[in-house]
């Protein structure tokens, strides 16, 4: 195509754009040419901008939202997937609560379903770094919430940065749950450095931790090692986690459970 026929600016362009690649999963790029009357140099220049923005990554011939070693997708495309796991690990999780406590959660789409259950577990004191988890929560009388401040990023929806590690390092709670995008051997990895900090400064400000993690983050890789699986005190899983997955996580010598999805 060797003329634009898109009468969009850019800027809207590219957020449809970014919208179907979220819906689609991955889509190539003359797909996206056609669908959008552009040329392909044009298209590529979207994607090139997008992908600067961390909303997608651009592979041969096209692009996705899919997550690598290196790329996180963004949260809007993480909620809607392995949801039906993420609720069983989040309801399993929630067994563990017990009215008093004070609880820390991550920015994780599965810490998400767990802070869906949390009202009704009360008085219960809930920390957290995730904006759309405190919004959730933000109207449940009884629930003390207190935000983690720091550089809000709108691709996880939430605080990172020195200043979220330095409010998480000043407080100390009883239960902390995290996930993480991939378990490989004996560790928890992720693919930004950013979320690793916040996600060990979570750890160590916990007198218990656990890891929550449905099965296709097992057998994967990503660049930063987060922590070795010693260093919680359990594993939740899903009842969908194969066999050899399982087998590796007795090997690693960390408790685990395994959370059942419905049927």
């Amino acid at each position: 195509m060797s003329q634009d026929k898109d009468r969009r600016g850019p800027s809207d362009r590219r957020r449809e754009l970014s919208d179907h690649v979220l819906a689609e999963g991955s889509v190539s790029a003359s797909d996206l040419a056609e669908r959008f009357g552009v040329s392909l140099m044009t298209i590529y220049r979207d994607i090139d901008e997008l992908e600067r923005e961390g909303i997608l990554r651009r592979f041969r011939g096209g692009v996705t939202v899919q997550p690598s070693g290196v790329f996180e997708s963004n949260v809007a495309f993480r909620k809607k997937t392995m949801l039906a796991e993420k609720e069983a690990v989040a309801a399993k999780a929630a067994t563990l609560i017990e009215p008093g406590m004070s609880v820390m959660i991550d920015d994780s789409t599965t810490a998400l379903e767990l802070a869906r259950l949390l009202p009704g577990i009360d008085p219960l004191t809930v920390v957290t770094n995730f904006l759309e988890a405190l919004n959730l929560l933000a109207d449940e009388r009884g629930l003390h919430l207190m935000a983690l401040g720091g550089d809000y990023d709108r691709l996880h929806d939430s605080f990172l940065g020195v200043p979220c590690v330095e409010a998480v390092e000043a407080l100390r709670v009883d239960l902390c749950f995290v996930s993480t995008s991939s378990v490989f051997g004996r560790y928890a990895f992720h693919q930004e450095q950013r979320i690793v900090a916040v996600k060990r400064a979570m750890l160590k400000a916990a007198d218990r931790s656990v890891l929550m993690i449905d099965h296709s983050k097992l057998g994967r890789t990503a660049l930063h090692r987060l922590a070795p699986l010693s260093t919680f005190d359990l594993v939740l899983v899903d009842d969908r986690t194969p066999p050899e997955a399982l087998r590796s996580l007795e090997e690693s010598g960390v408790p685990y459970e395994i959370a059942p999805t419905r049927a």
